[in-house]
């Protein structure tokens, strides 16, 4: 018989709230995307330090040989000077081909792109945690039916040795319920296995390993009322179609940053400069200028042309792509209500089946006992019995992951929306720190 594996962590989630909760905060693959949200938010001041100064320093340093002479008279005559001297050039760009602008603006859309894409990440992966969590609830419900299907045939196998030893039974019912034993020890092999692949599974996602798991109640509070209500939310707010939506945005201001590069660019150059005159012992000798630059760009071997073509492109199929997105999320919301609707009418099924086979076997039963039936009437009956309560059960937890799959599909799915208890990330907090940093090493956070 195969052993049940399980862990023995320092913090357990009973609740699918508590679970989720415990997701939201460590899941690995959700505080992954944060981070990479953060960096996102490093193109803005990226794009503004276009608008500012560029300061920076020079010095140098360096002996230099001469040899010859004056006349052809005089002899030849050689000199080692040492020249140095120091340099401090500030430029400000006045004008970049509207570059900087539209940088900005495509910087700023890539952040708005990159929290929808972090909101479609929470609502997976919180929705990966309940499929984790009901599927352990239904893989131990599993193991604790097959166990009793196991004692059910083992009385079954005791009654029919009985039965032999007296002369009222057959060898051949003996081994009919040996057979089912055998069949039902390896189903119960086999649902231990699956038991401990989700408890893995559950770890992997929820961070904790499970222990006194509830079985969740379904949620109707947040769900549409009708397919037609789901697509219609989906298509308004759902993150996956907001994200395509402002990809066309970044990829529209692409292609005028580098049309931008077929402008002219105006800028102001200032500089200070220290010089030492080596010529002359003590000399020196110190500047200042201030010059205007303007450069013209006039062919620069086709690549700009090239580079605005393709990011045309590229801006095609983002339109295109959100036409998928939306395609997309139609088609799951209708599969997810159709699920839904589904599993409660499999529910009901089954609930009829389980006490229409309970009868039928306790009936099966009696009938044996007077010699109407026989051994494997009953054993066919207890399995369709088995079938009839897993059934239930699968369609239970369906119920449940399609509810969930289902308030995803209108974008509703998150911790806001579920009550959880947990201190909500803030996206626009480190944008606003890193916006307008003008100078600094270190994140937020302090690294």
């Amino acid at each position: 018989m195969a052993a049940v594996i399980v862990a023995a962590p320092s913090v357990y989630a009973d609740t699918l709230t508590t679970a989720l909760s415990q997701t939201y905060n460590a899941n690995p693959t959700l505080n992954a995307m944060r981070a990479q949200l953060r960096a996102t938010d490093e193109n803005v001041p990226q794009a503004l330090s276009g608008y500012r100064p560029v300061l920076t320093g020079s010095a140098y340093a360096g002996p230099s040989y001469t040899r010859g002479r004056t006349s052809p008279l005089t002899p030849v005559g050689s000199q080692t000077l040492w020249s140095r001297g120091v340099a401090l050039t500030i430029e400000q760009p006045i004008f970049r081909g509207f570059r900087t602008q539209n940088s900005v603006k495509q910087a700023e859309s890539g952040v708005l792109a990159g929290r929808e894409i972090l909101r479609s990440t929470e609502q997976d992966v919180l929705l990966d945690a309940v499929a984790a969590y009901t599927n352990v609830i239904y893989q131990q419900a599993i193991v604790g039916l097959r166990q009793q299907n196991i004692a059910f045939l083992r009385e079954q196998q005791r009654a029919a040795a009985d039965r032999l030893k007296v002369g009222e039974g057959t060898r051949t019912d003996l081994a009919q319920t040996d057979a089912a034993l055998s069949q039902g020890q390896t189903a119960y092999d086999v649902a231990v296995a699956d038991l401990n692949s989700a408890n893995a599974t559950y770890v992997q996602i929820i961070g904790v390993a499970p222990k006194n798991l509830q079985t969740p109640p379904v949620n109707t509070r947040l769900l549409p009322k009708s397919a037609e209500a789901a697509v219609a939310a989906g298509q308004s707010r759902h993150p996956a179609i907001r994200a395509a939506s402002y990809n066309i945005d970044t990829a529209a201001f692409n292609v005028k940053v580098i049309e931008g590069q077929l402008l002219p660019t105006v800028s102001l150059q200032g500089q200070l400069a220290q010089n030492d005159d080596p010529s002359q012992i003590g000399g020196w000798n110190s500047s200042a200028t201030v010059t205007a630059n303007l450069t013209v760009p006039i062919y620069e071997g086709g690549v700009v042309y090239s580079q605005t073509r393709q990011a045309k492109e590229t801006l095609g199929q983002y339109r295109i792509q959100l036409d998928v997105s939306r395609d997309q999320v139609r088609a799951a919301a209708v599969s997810a209500f159709g699920q839904l609707q589904a599993a409660r009418a499999s529910i009901t099924s089954a609930q009829e089946q389980i006490r229409a086979s309970q009868l039928a076997l306790e009936g099966v039963i009696e009938e044996q006992k007077v010699g109407q039936r026989t051994t494997l009437d009953v054993l066919n009956q207890q399995q369709s019995l088995l079938q009839a309560r897993e059934t239930l059960i699968l369609a239970q937890r369906a119920q449940v992951v399609a509810s969930y799959t289902l308030l995803s599909t209108t974008g509703a799915l998150s911790a806001q929306n579920l009550s959880l208890k947990v201190q909500t990330y803030q996206p626009k907090q480190h944008y606003e720190a890193v916006r307008d940093k003008w100078i600094g090493l270190r994140t937020p956070d302090g690294r």
